[in-house]
């Protein structure tokens, strides 16, 4: 009899006021790929504090799939960005609750500011990390230890993976992806969701 294969589960966090790309875009990206290539054993879902709808930073409303208390056990997380992020730098109960994440899950993302959330819980320590353009010295004051990125779309440190601003999500999910399952297997999601952005000039 064949062993099954195992399910590894991918989770994207929403909260008031989360930037819709930087949720969205990754979303897009690892359930094209979930969806069509699920013999790769991943799945993907969105959770929340108390799952249900989540009001976006634009207006979009979003449902999560799960609240923080009965959602799958995670092996990758994903923690996206927004003005959302603002008032969570100091609520110890998120901050805690993203400590409690980082001994469980093999795996933790950021897109944007959400690395300052990650920052805050002293996550970053020491470790190289980027955000988006214009919170970039916001990370660099949350913790000085941070070896800030400028000019990375991501960072990859491993068991950490920082992404930059909004769209940077996009790169960072196909990053995980090649990661994840094989370069190839990225290439053909790039190819599915026609991302091949051209410089403005």
């Amino acid at each position: 009899m064949a062993e099954r294969k195992h399910i590894g589960h991918i989770g994207i966090v929403l909260f008031p006021d989360v930037e819709e790309l930087d949720a969205v875009g990754p979303w897009e990206v690892l359930a094209a790929w979930t969806k069509f290539f699920p013999d790769d054993g991943y799945t993907i879902s969105c959770l929340s504090s108390s799952g249900g709808l989540v009001q976006c930073a634009k207006g979009l409303a979003l449902h999560a799939h799960h609240s923080f208390a009965d959602a799958p056990k995670l092996d990758v997380l994903i923690y996206p960005g927004g003005q959302g992020t603002r008032p969570q730098l100091q609520n110890q109960d998120v901050l805690d609750w993203v400590r409690r994440q980082r001994a469980e899950v093999p795996l933790m993302a950021s897109v944007c500011t959400g690395s300052l959330v990650y920052a805050a819980a002293g996550l970053l320590s020491h470790r190289p990390a980027t955000t988006h353009w214009a919170s970039l010295e916001m990370l660099a004051e949350l913790d000085p230890t941070i070896v800030v990125r400028p000019d990375e779309r991501f960072v990859d440190d491993g068991d950490i993976i920082t992404a930059a601003g909004v769209s940077a999500g996009i790169d960072m999910a196909l990053h995980l992806v090649a990661r994840l399952a094989s370069p190839e297997r990225a290439r053909e999601v790039r190819r599915y969701i026609q991302y091949d952005p051209v410089p403005p000039g």
